[in-house]
């Protein structure tokens, strides 16, 4: 099969031809549509995740058929699927008996510790392979499978929040933004400064206010949620909180977090993380998400402009979500 392989970490990808993978127990074999491009796909390539081992095949936002099973799976070749970031738990561990399978101490990432979507191939446990409908458009549904997941779970952990600061932009702002607007909560959105596309962006989305993150939203925010990988934004983003705030982190990876004052934590505010994702994220979001007609902006690229995806995703050009196109390459890019 094509894969576009990382080799070297801190190198490009390189497309190459490679063994197609073939699925064991409780596993099935996807033919990949589409696959999202993930920020996560650049701290993999630049390094900042731990344990990076190569040669890999990125990708943790995938949608596919299934062409074949391994045995003691109930899933059927030629239905739609999902695959998301968090690829195999043991279920064995303190984490996965205590319901949070998502801090799993042996989980498998798709993309990251297994090979991922960036192929025309891949295995993927059948535990972590969402149905989808038939109908579901390919390109509007991966990115819902990271970028919407994650951002699911951060809103969730911001509690029945009205007034919801996002914290850049980008993938996973532009789906939480939808929910929670269907939700009737209040939008802010922070983007680098000068942005004045993507605060347009923001407002076009439903944001009832959108400026430079340095900026002062009109009302302190009960909730914040901090999606881009800047750890100076965790204490600036504490300081716009009404009394009984919290700012989640979003990110796998985030700079250091400098210093601030106490003040700025007291009145019952607080930090918190995202980490991974479970199935019942999954379970729930994906037909929330149809239910209130949650829609991505895609740009597309064929597999083969993989490293152009990431390059784009890098210097802040993709308006919404970057997702490649592997079965349907013919179609081209259509950004």
């Amino acid at each position: 099969m094509r894969a576009m392989v990382l080799e070297r970490v801190g190198a490009p990808l390189a497309d190459l031809e490679v063994a197609d993978p073939e699925p064991g127990p409780g596993e099935v074999l996807v033919r990949v549509e589409t696959c999202g491009v993930c920020r996560t796909d650049l701290h993999l390539l630049d390094g900042e995740l731990p344990d990076t081992r190569t040669p890999r095949i990125p990708g943790h936002q995938v949608v596919g058929r299934i062409v074949a099973t391994g045995p003691e799976v109930d899933l059927e070749p030629g239905a739609r699927v999902g695959v998301p970031w968090l690829g195999w738990t043991c279920g064995e561990c303190r984490q996965c008996l205590a319901g949070r399978e998502n801090l799993c101490e042996r989980a498998e990432f798709n993309g990251y510790t297994r090979d991922g979507g960036y192929a025309e191939l891949m295995r993927a446990d059948a535990r972590y392979a969402f149905p989808l409908d038939a109908d579901a458009d390919p390109r509007e549904t991966a990115p819902l499978l990271c970028a919407g997941l994650i951002g699911y779970r951060a809103l969730r952990m911001c509690g029945d929040a009205e007034r919801l600061g996002l914290f850049g932009f980008g993938s996973s702002a532009h789906l939480v933004a939808q929910i929670a607007r269907a939700e009737d909560r209040r939008v802010f959105a922070f983007t680098r400064a000068g942005d004045g596309r993507g605060q347009s962006f923001a407002r076009e989305l439903g944001a009832e206010w959108a400026g430079a993150s340095e900026d002062r939203p009109p009302d302190p925010l009960d909730a914040a949620i901090v999606f881009a990988p800047v750890g100076e934004l965790v204490p600036l983003a504490l300081s716009r909180l009404a009394p009984a705030g919290v700012v989640v982190c979003a990110g796998i990876h985030m700079s250091d977090i400098p210093g601030f004052p106490y003040s700025s934590l007291w009145e019952e505010r607080s930090i918190r993380s995202v980490a991974n994702l479970t199935r019942r994220d999954g379970l729930e979001l994906l037909p929330l998400a149809a239910e209130i007609g949650v829609r991505a902006r895609v740009s597309s690229y064929p597999l083969g402009d993989a490293n152009h995806a990431l390059d784009d995703l890098r210097g802040g050009s993709v308006e919404g979500s970057a997702v490649l196109e592997v079965a349907v390459e013919e179609r081209g890019r259509d950004g």
